[in-house]
């Protein structure tokens, strides 16, 4: 970010945090900088005597203490303050100018290609339940993400493709249900941070930061196949077959 700037706008950041620092220690009668070297004393006494609980005591005490001394310094607020300009106007600038890399190909002459629009199964809801349709559907990939509530996908209301199918689900809070038919291979990925599972049989009851990762016995080999790759932060899965 700051290799964007120019020589200048640099040194006038720095003067102008000089500037502040200097008002700080001359008008506020040191402001936030005698606690910061006060702190800064306790951190260094109870690194000398560490090995005792008022050492320990002194020393991440002192450590709490330098972090907000320095956080509350005028300096320091303003070069926060800079930082987050600076941030946001190279954004815009970026969003504006974006960066094009296109390879220069002799004899080459770009044409346009037919591309047919298609309506996703699932699409993100941040606070909804969503299920494939009861009745016959076409198949398409599966990639959502979403906040809260229940996924229910039902494959045996489609045809899969003689290749692998995509599921892909990421989700903070709900449960996911998949429901695959007998002759369709499956591979599946679960992670979760707090939940249960129930995987063709296979039941954790615990899912405490953990990830799961099982296949079928002819999935390496065998057509039609699905691939499925979920993570919650809070939920179960159920995956079964129908």
């Amino acid at each position: 970010m700051f290799k964007q700037l120019s020589t200048d706008t640099l040194n006038w950041i720095f003067i102008v945090g000089v500037i502040l620092f200097i008002i700080e220690l001359t008008f506020f009668q040191g402001g936030m900088i005698i606690p910061a070297l006060f702190f800064t004393l306790l951190i260094y006494i109870g690194r000398q005597r560490f090995s005792r609980l008022w050492g320990k005591l002194a020393f991440w005490g002192g450590i709490v203490g330098v972090v907000f001394s320095v956080l509350n310094m005028l300096a320091v607020r303003f070069l926060v303050i800079a930082a987050i300009v600076i941030f946001i106007i190279n954004y815009s600038k970026s969003k504006k100018e974006a960066k094009w890399i296109k390879p220069e190909l002799s004899g080459f002459r770009e044409e346009k290609e037919e591309l047919v629009s298609k309506r996703p199964l699932f699409y993100h809801r941040l606070f909804a339940d969503q299920r494939t349709d009861e009745i016959a559907y076409e198949w398409r990939d599966i990639n959502i993400h979403g906040a809260f509530g229940d996924r229910v996908i039902d494959l045996s209301n489609t045809v899969l493709p003689n290749d692998t199918a995509v599921i892909s689900i990421r989700h903070l809070v709900g449960n996911i249900e998949i429901y695959v038919p007998y002759e369709v291979e499956i591979s599946i990925q679960h992670s979760s941070i707090i939940g249960r599972a129930l995987i063709l049989g296979e039941y954790h009851d615990k899912l405490i930061n953990q990830t799961l990762l099982y296949q079928t016995e002819g999935y390496d080999q065998t057509y039609p196949r699905v691939k499925i790759i979920t993570s919650l932060a809070s939920g179960d899965i159920e995956v079964k077959r129908i």
